[in-house]
């Protein structure tokens, strides 16, 4: 049975995760600014949940950064963001990634001292239902 299925944005990998994941974060690091391009990245983890490549395989190239832990995979032709297999068991899934619903809401923000400010200020800002006019 799967719990889980997503995708990369040109469809080109897809996978399917059975299991439970233990946390969903919202991190604010700069690190995560850098490789999402935005405010935070928002990444579910699980210590116990198994991740399997259904198609796509050979496209998903992974980087770490040199000299840190931080890890992401991703599509080698459209850059979407995928889940990583770190060492000690640690996966984890961009929650974009998903095809199906997100389990859980967000455990926490992380990294908040590292914000970027023009985030931290957004909640004065108009909400459009699309793109406006």
């Amino acid at each position: 049975m799967t719990d889980h299925s997503g995708s990369c944005l040109c469809g080109t990998v897809k996978f399917e995760i059975n299991g439970d994941f233990d946390s969903f974060y919202l991190c604010h690091c700069q690190h995560c600014q850098k490789d999402t391009g935005s405010a935070h990245a928002a990444n579910l983890f699980s210590q116990s949940a198994r991740l399997t490549w259904l198609s796509g395989a050979e496209s998903v190239k992974t980087f770490t950064l040199p000299g840190t832990r931080h890890s992401k995979s991703f599509c080698a032709l459209c850059g979407s963001a995928l889940p990583n297999a770190q060492p000690a068991g640690l996966l984890v899934v961009p929650a974009g990634c998903l095809d199906t619903g997100i389990p859980v809401p967000p455990t926490a923000h992380i990294f908040c001292s590292r914000q970027a400010a023009w985030s931290a200020e957004s909640g004065e800002v108009p909400r459009f239902e699309g793109l406006p006019a």
